[in-house]
């Protein structure tokens, strides 16, 4: 059966973040995920994820500056030596909450940069990034985001991430498969999830147009999640969606995978 982990980044904003672990718990979640955990002691989150039995399964990796529009660097050339500061913080953050996955964002295109240079510094940030959290037990992620919500961002498909992954090594990087992203941009879900189903190590979930929970939009989510349930996915799947109303109230497509 598939397994969900609560994004409380997106999730339970009804009430303070520190706040969120325990309303996802009482929901029936047993994992979560979010954006980021800096503006937090790490001993704070792991005290919340510990008391209320929730294991920590992904956040981001420091994006640059998030409130000026930066959307990550790993892919910016001259940001290495930045990119190289925050992936260390990360590494901290994810031993104290026994997270096992860390996405790295690729970053926005500035003008002017050519593609094949991206691509480079990308691969070669991967590298570096990848080995050292493979000596910590962790696994970076790359994602895939589409071009209407995120306009100008580096990183779109499925198969430039596999690309990219497979030229660093996938014992090093993995994919995180984003389904909503992938609907807008590329559509034929399940195909893709097969193909691309030995890199990927991490999934998402919402729904098509909206962004909100599943079975509010254009997918067909109790075939989708039966067959990646029967291709053998068994990592987690983040519920990065934005609720239509009240988190709890729209949670009704996820009695099912409740366990």
């Amino acid at each position: 059966m598939p397994r969900f982990a609560a994004n409380i980044s997106m999730m339970f904003t009804e009430m303070p973040f520190l706040d969120r672990f325990g309303a996802a718990a009482s929901a029936g979640f047993k994992a979560v995920e979010f954006l980021f955990p800096y503006d937090f002691p790490a001993a704070e989150i792991a005290t919340r994820l510990k008391d209320h039995g929730l294991s920590q399964v992904l956040f981001n990796a420091p994006p640059g500056d998030w409130a000026a529009g930066e959307r990550g660097n790993a892919a910016l050339p001259g940001r290495q030596a930045e990119f190289r500061e925050g992936f260390r913080k990360a590494l901290d953050y994810a031993a104290a909450l026994s997270c096992p996955r860390i996405h790295v964002m690729s970053g926005l295109k500035p003008a002017g940069a050519a593609h094949d240079t991206m691509t480079a510094v990308l691969a070669e940030n991967l590298a570096w990034a990848g080995e050292l959290a493979m000596q910590a037990g962790v696994k970076c992620v790359i994602e895939p985001i589409n071009h209407r919500d995120i306009p100008g961002f580096f990183l779109n498909t499925t198969d430039q991430a596999a690309a990219i992954i497979n030229a660093v090594g996938p014992e090093k990087v993995g994919m995180q498969f984003d389904l909503y992203h992938c609907q807008i941009t590329e559509g034929d879900l399940v195909k893709r999830v097969e193909k691309h189903l030995p890199l990927i190590a991490h999934m998402q979930v919402a729904d098509n147009p909206g962004r909100n929970e599943p079975g509010t939009g254009e997918v067909n989510w109790p075939f989708v999640f039966g067959r990646i349930d029967a291709l053998g996915f068994r990592g987690w799947i983040g519920c990065e969606y934005k609720p239509a109303g009240e988190t709890v109230a729209g949670l009704g497509w996820f009695a099912p995978y409740k366990g």
